[in-house]
This record gives structure tokens, sequence and C-alpha cells, in this order.
């Protein structure tokens, strides 16, 4: 970072205090990690792995062929008109302030709900997902048994490590997600050369041939073909609209630029570029890789069969088991760091949303270690929650469905209703006292106001097929959670939450800014 100026760093703390902030937190990303942040949390060999299923036991290669670019052009409109309010209002747990200075209190209450939970259950989800990967990489060297001990154990482990890691400073953080950009582009350019070597034959024609195999049984746990499908049976044009679940999901959590913005160097331009920077790269590395996986299949007809064992069946029967452990390696670390980054993301949100006294216990979660500069209390409460979640959500079931898969239903949702909110309220808000001028990173007002109403758009598509069956319950999960919600607001909160400083309560913070970054050393 040696072109980053004095002036460079009066202009970064300048913004900060003109929104009623003390530099606390301290800058030590670089545009590059800014980047990289985002780039891990979306980690391909995370989502575009651990959720396969959805398309080969969907609609098939097109699934793959087809629609991973169209549900990632959704995502990416999303990431672009974040990206313009980030670039004007670059804060920790952005949109949280962009909620509240873009719209009123209430929207901004809300938007941090929303992302809240939506960040401490994808935290959970992910690194579930990494045990399951764990468990089918390499489960039978350790003679593991996948029980609700061993799951809970290994993600509590895990989890213990990444807010250690978070907890020693965002230095380390920067250069292990810093490490993990580049991972994650060699292991994707890996396994697409892998699969491409190993594949039977170029059919390409599997890319844009549709089968309907909804309501297919998988393979059960014994062995035989009992187990439960991944989609239920709809009619074709539904499967393949719950296929796009599979690049929604992946491509999300390119917020965590946002929420590192206070670490940032160059934060009004850096931020923005990360974000879209991150969805766009892992959009299109991730569509040769899995576009290569769909080619080293054996067949369609058996992988579909699979159901959600397909990326190791095709591994076990098409590659190399040398390369196949060297691959396996390099995954799992990419899917660790991948949760790593994620709790960075989850600290930031709860301590952005804690110095305006958003939660219960808000003075102990908006502290800042001197010694690490870091939000410790925030860092370890966030990781706890997630793994509380795991747990409590594992033992309990509703219906035939254990409460974790129906809540995970709910997390992608509850995200993107977290990133909706805000950009709706930019749409309506730009050109007014609340948003008079863009920021240095300028798509300019009607590209935006074009992306934003894509990403409106995109959201009710996104809501519609999140809560089709099997994912039905994320539908009253979703309205029970927005109802309670208005009633917590009604009752406790519209009375007792100021929101974000606004105004002349900016300048009545002068002091308590200075004092507080005299308290961890800022100069």
């Amino acid at each position: 970072m040696s072109d980053y100026t004095e002036l460079d760093k009066k202009q970064d703390v300048s913004i900060l205090h003109s929104m009623g902030y003390a530099q606390e937190l301290e800058r030590r990303m670089s545009s590059f990690s800014n980047f990289a942040i985002s780039f891990s949390i979306i980690c391909i060999m995370s989502g575009g792995i651990n959720s396969l299923a959805q398309a080969t036991s969907g609609a098939g290669g097109i699934a793959i062929g087809i629609g991973w670019p169209v549900g990632c052009l959704m995502s990416i409109f999303f990431a672009l008109a974040l990206a313009q309010i980030s670039s004007a209002y670059p804060t920790a747990g952005g949109l949280y302030h962009w909620g509240s200075i873009l719209g009123n209190r209430f929207t901004g209450w809300l938007s941090a709900w929303l992302n809240l939970l939506g960040l401490i259950t994808v935290l959970g989800a992910i690194n579930v997902g990494t045990y399951y990967f764990f468990f089918g990489a390499f489960g039978t060297y350790f003679g593991m048994q996948d029980t609700v001990v061993v799951r809970i154990g290994f993600v509590a482990v895990i989890t213990a490590v990444m807010a250690l890691v978070n907890h020693m400073g965002i230095g380390l953080t920067a250069k292990l997600t810093d490490m993990s950009g580049y991972l994650i582009l060699g292991a994707a350019v890996a396994l697409t050369v892998v699969c491409l070597i190993c594949a039977p034959s170029y059919e390409f024609s599997r890319l844009f041939t549709f089968t309907n195999y909804s309501g297919l049984a998988t393979i059960a746990a014994d062995g035989t073909q009992s187990g439960p499908p991944v989609w239920p049976a709809v009619s074709g044009a539904w499967v393949f609209a719950l296929g796009l679940l599979l690049p929604i999901y992946t491509i999300t959590g390119y917020d965590a630029s946002a929420h590192t913005s206070e670490e940032t160097v160059k934060a009004s331009v850096s931020v923005p570029k990360g974000m879209v920077s991150a969805a766009v790269w892992a959009s299109v590395i991730g569509y040769i890789m899995l576009c290569a996986f769909v080619l080293v299949l054996p067949n369609m007809e058996d992988a579909a069969k699979q159901g959600w064992n397909v990326f190791f069946w095709a591994m076990d029967s098409q590659v190399n088991p040398t390369v196949k452990i060297i691959l396996y390696i390099a995954i799992f670390i990419s899917q660790f760091l991948c949760g790593l980054a994620t709790v960075t993301s989850v600290s930031r949100m709860i301590y952005a949303f804690s110095r305006d006294k958003g939660l219960p216990g808000s003075s102990a979660l908006a502290k800042v270690s001197p010694k690490f500069r870091t939000p410790v209390a925030a860092i370890w409460t966030g990781s706890i929650l997630s793994v509380l979640f795991v747990w409590l959500t594992s033992v309990i079931t509703i219906g035939e469905s254990s409460a974790y898969a129906i809540v995970v239903s709910c997390t992608v949702i509850f995200l993107f209703l977290s990133f909706a909110l805000p950009i709706g309220l930019g749409l309506l808000a730009y050109g007014t006292p609340k948003w008079s001028k863009m920021g240095p990173w300028n798509l300019g007002p009607g590209v935006f106001r074009i992306v934003a109403v894509l990403s409106l758009i995109s959201m009710v598509v996104m809501f519609v097929i999140g809560v089709q069956p099997p994912n039905d319950w994320a539908l009253y999960i979703t309205v029970g959670f927005l109802v309670l919600t208005a009633i917590v607001w009604l009752v406790f909160e519209n009375r007792r939450f100021k929101g974000p400083p606004i105004g002349d309560e900016v300048a009545r913070r002068a002091s308590s800014i200075a004092a507080a970054e005299k308290a961890v050393g800022e100069t």
C-alpha cells in the first residue's frame, strides 16, 4: 500500500467523521484485500460444489450451461447497485447505514436485522457445508460417523479457529483472505483442467440439453435407489427456475466489501470495485469450472441419481486418486477461508449496529480492542450464535424436515432482502437531499436506476422460486419474521432506537470521536 498517502488517509477519515463515526478500526486492507474478502465469501469452491445437485438433479446440464449465467446476472445487478451506494457512504455495516440514511430509522433497523440474521445463518450454513465436504472427502480415512455430536463438534472447532484469527487483527485476516483469493482461483483452474483431461468425451451439447429429473429418487446411505429426490416432481419450467438457486445461492456475500469499508484504503473507490469485481470474476470462473464438471460426468442420468453426492461420485469414478486428494485439500482450505471471511463480515455488521445502540449489550459489542484494533466481543458473539444456530436447528424437526434445512432456505432470502431494501430506497432518494451526489465510483444516474430496477425485479423472482417446495416453509418463516419485527419495532424500538447520527448530531459527536480514536491509539 505504498501509494496510500497521508492525504488519502485524511480523506478516508474525513468521510467517516462526516457520518459521525470514529476511525477505531485499522485501515490495513488494500483494494485487492477488499476484493479478496468478498471473493472468499462467494467462494465458488463452496456453494458451487456443495449445491451442485440443485442443477444435476434438476434440469440437468442446461441448469449450468444456461441457468448459471442467468442466475449470476441477477446477483450482479445487486452488486452494481450496492456498489454505487457504497461509494457515497463507505461505512462498516454498510447496509444498515444505507437503509437509515436513504430511508429512515425503521428501514435502517430492518435492513440491519435482515442482514444480521442472514449473515449469522449463512456462516453456520457455510461451516456445515465445509463439514459435509470434509466428511465426504476424508471421512473414511478418519472413521467418521455423521452424527449430530460429530457435526456440531466439527463446526464449533473450525468456527472457534476462524474467530481467533479475526480476533488477532485485520492484518492477519487480510493476509489469509488474500491467499484465499489466489487459492480459489488456482483450485478452480486445477479442477477445470482435471475435469477436461478426465472427461470421457467433450459432449458440449449436455450444457444445453434439458431433462426434467425432479421427483427422481436418489442413492440412499444403504446404496439403494430409495433416497429422497433433490426436487419434488414439478414441471419443466419450474425445475429450470429452481436450478437458478445454485448460482443465486453461490454469488452472494459481496456485501463483505462494504462491511470492511472502515478498514480499507481509499474506500470510496476500493469498496465498489471490490464488490463488483468479486461478483463478476466468481461468476465467470465458476461458469468455466462447472461446465468442465458437467463434461466429466460419465452420464447425466446416473449423475442425477446421485443427488447431493454427485461431486464425490464423479471424482471417484473419473479422477486419479492422488490428484483427487490434492484437489480435495485445496477445496477444503478454500471453504475454511470462506468461513473465516464470513466471520469478519458478521462481526463488522454487529459492531456497526451496536455503536448506534441497535442490539442488546451494545456497549460491549461496539468496543474495539486497543491492542488488535478489532471488535472482539462482536467477533465471538457472531461466531457463537452461528454455532448455536446449527446446534439447535439440527436437533429440532418440523414435519419431516430438520429445522436447519428450513431456516437455511430462508438465509439467502434474508440476505437479498437486506440488499433490496437500501437499493429501493436509493432509487427513490437519489437526487434528493438524502442522496444529492454520487460517490467517486460512478455508474451515472441512468445506469444506476436501470440496475436498481433490475435488482428489485430479480428480488421478486428469487423470492418466488426460493419459497417453492421443498423450501415452502421459507415463506411462512419470512412472513412471520416480518410480522414479528413490525411488532417489536412498534412496541419497543420505535421509542428507543435513534439510528445513526444525522445532521446536528454528527457535529455533537466531535469530542466523543476524538476520545474513541485516542483510546485505540489512532493518530
